[in-house]
């Protein structure tokens, strides 16, 4: 059999190569960053992606040792608490990336600063030029697009969702405010999401629309206006740095889901469905995404007979998730839902966005 090749490092192509050496099968990982960086998406390990990573020989306390327990809902000044319904973590992608890839590189042939251009009639080319004709391919490059394998310009809409990734220092104030939480803050065109990482600091993601970025004028303006039409908001930015690194990922297609595929392709990650990220659950089908399909392949199943189920699996989480966005980004729904919501909702929509690690047997 043909070594797979596995296009992407991250999460969902680590795991994928991990359960693949364990069935006998050795994969070639492309992975184009020579270092792990700190992705801007991620961060967030639900209870169900902490089995997962169990599962592939990555403990949870070699990630971060201390838990998220609580989930915060602020709409405008207003907040509504939760309970999780089970302990969960923050991590960088820098320390996660770096535990999965070498807990990958045991059983796998890892390619570190290889460029893959695009996906022709003769299979992936290379950025030096070389093409390479996998019998099996296993896209996994996140919400970055490879040409000729693009998720189709409709899942985007007509005013697109951008994320934004800024990261807030360690400090007494966040250790107060945020504490052992996970929280969301939900304003007009989109929200954003703080929770404390393994050094102490916050990684804190917005996903906003395209036209309230532009009507902002910049990431920076952005962050400045939500701060001061929101006092929480605004209390937990009130340490940020004066000209913070603040990454950025355009026109994330949120709650498209790969129905179909092409033969010997199977796409991982956001390349198999987008979650919104206020559900927390985006490791989670990275992850899943990459073990199933990896156990389907070592039984000999066909790329689209695994992508249908896979889109059967995550039909619920995504679109459950699919929905609540777009209620919170309607100021007046978000107040209302915060005020009124009860604390039973908010944990049984944390259980019901959740993906499991085996789906689809």
């Amino acid at each position: 059999m043909q070594d797979p090749l596995i296009v992407g490092g991250g999460p969902a192509g680590a795991a994928a190569a991990i359960i693949l050496a364990e069935a006998g099968i050795r994969a070639v990982v492309l992975e184009r960053s020579r270092d792990t960086g700190d992705a801007l998406c991620g961060g967030f390990l639900s209870w169900r992606s902490i089995e997962t990573l169990e599962r592939l020989g990555v403990a949870a306390d070699r990630l971060n040792p201390a838990r998220v327990r609580r989930l915060r809902l602020f709409a405008g000044e207003r907040m509504r608490e939760a309970p999780l319904p089970r302990p969960a973590l923050a991590v960088s992608r820098r320390r996660l990336d770096s535990l999965l890839l070498a807990r990958a590189e045991t059983g796998a042939g890892v390619e570190r600063g290889v460029a893959v251009r695009a996906w022709t009639a003769e299979g992936v080319r290379l950025g030096d030029g070389a093409t390479l004709s996998p019998a099996t391919l296993l896209l996994a490059t996140g919400k970055h697009e490879l040409r000729g394998l693009a998720r189709p310009e409709a899942a985007r809409g007509r005013d697109p969702a951008m994320g934004l990734r800024a990261r807030l220092a360690a400090g007494p104030a966040l250790d107060r405010l945020v504490g052992d939480a996970i929280e969301l803050h939900l304003f007009d065109g989109g929200y954003a999401g703080l929770v404390r990482q393994e050094d102490g600091s916050a990684n804190l993601c917005l996903a906003v629309r395209r036209s309230r970025l532009t009507a902002a004028g910049s990431p920076l303006a952005l962050l400045h206006r939500l701060g001061r039409d929101s006092g929480p908001l605004g209390e937990r930015l009130a340490d940020m740095a004066a000209t913070p690194v603040i990454d950025a990922v355009a026109n994330v297609p949120y709650g498209w889901r790969a129905l179909r595929t092409e033969s010997g392709l199977f796409r991982l990650g956001d390349q198999a469905g987008v979650i919104p990220s206020l559900a927390g659950e985006g490791m989670g089908i990275a992850l899943a995404s990459g073990l199933s399909a990896a156990l389907a392949h070592g039984r000999g199943e066909s790329a689209q007979g695994w992508q249908v189920r896979f889109a059967r699996a995550t039909r619920r989480p995504i679109g459950l998730a699919s929905a609540i966005w777009h209620l919170a980004e309607r100021p007046m729904l978000a107040a209302l839902a915060v005020r009124a919501g009860p604390v039973s909702l908010i944990e049984a929509v944390a259980r019901a966005t959740r993906i499991k690690a085996s789906a689809p047997a």
